[in-house]
């Protein structure tokens, strides 16, 4: 199954300045991260926005929050998993068509839990390997492989990009391949 862009929407877990200096390659995962909000955006694709407890773990790093869009929907919750929390849920079944393109932090914690829980709602679920971290390497591919296992697609920021676009020639691939496929 290839990611449809009027089908799909990109949720960006819990992308906390506290956290972030705990992450494996933290710097590379933030960029990425930035550059498939800035794809979605200028493809109208839909964008929301996870935050763990904020009170305890603070905001969304600053760089990500320059590059969200103003109508990137933001969702607050205690529990791991984002479709654990009524509330998020219902702002993601409002959001998200069919399919959900996932990247974040933690891998094996809150990025697994909402990838499973939202697989086992119905949506097609694809985790994006290049834009997700953890504290540890292991923990990261731990929760990849046990994600595939379950029937997520396990994909690249290039290759959403790319089933993004759908084709070349077009003004949005001259635009973006320029910026954010190098």
């Amino acid at each position: 199954m290839l990611i449809n862009p009027s089908e799909s929407a990109l949720l960006v877990i819990d992308m906390q300045q506290r956290l972030l200096p705990a992450m494996q390659q933290s710097d590379l995962i933030e960029q990425s991260i930035c550059d498939l909000i800035a794809v979605a955006t200028q493809l109208s694709i839909p964008t929301l926005y996870s935050e763990q407890y904020p009170k305890g773990l603070g905001a969304t790093s600053d760089k990500v929050l320059e590059s969200l869009p103003s109508s990137a929907v933001r969702l607050e919750k205690l529990t791991f998993s984002c479709a654990a929390d009524s509330d998020c849920l219902e702002q993601i079944r409002e959001q998200v068509p069919s399919q959900v393109v996932i990247c974040g932090m933690e891998t094996h914690v809150c990025v697994l839990q909402t990838a499973l829980q939202l697989k086992q709602l119905g949506l097609e679920v694809f985790v994006i390997a290049d834009a997700v971290s953890s504290r540890s390497e292991e923990n990261r591919q731990l929760a990849l492989e046990r994600m595939r296992q379950r029937g997520v697609d396990i994909v690249s920021k290039e290759m959403v990009i790319f089933e993004w676009l759908q084709q070349a020639g077009t003004d949005h691939f001259r635009s973006i391949s320029k910026t954010y496929l190098r």
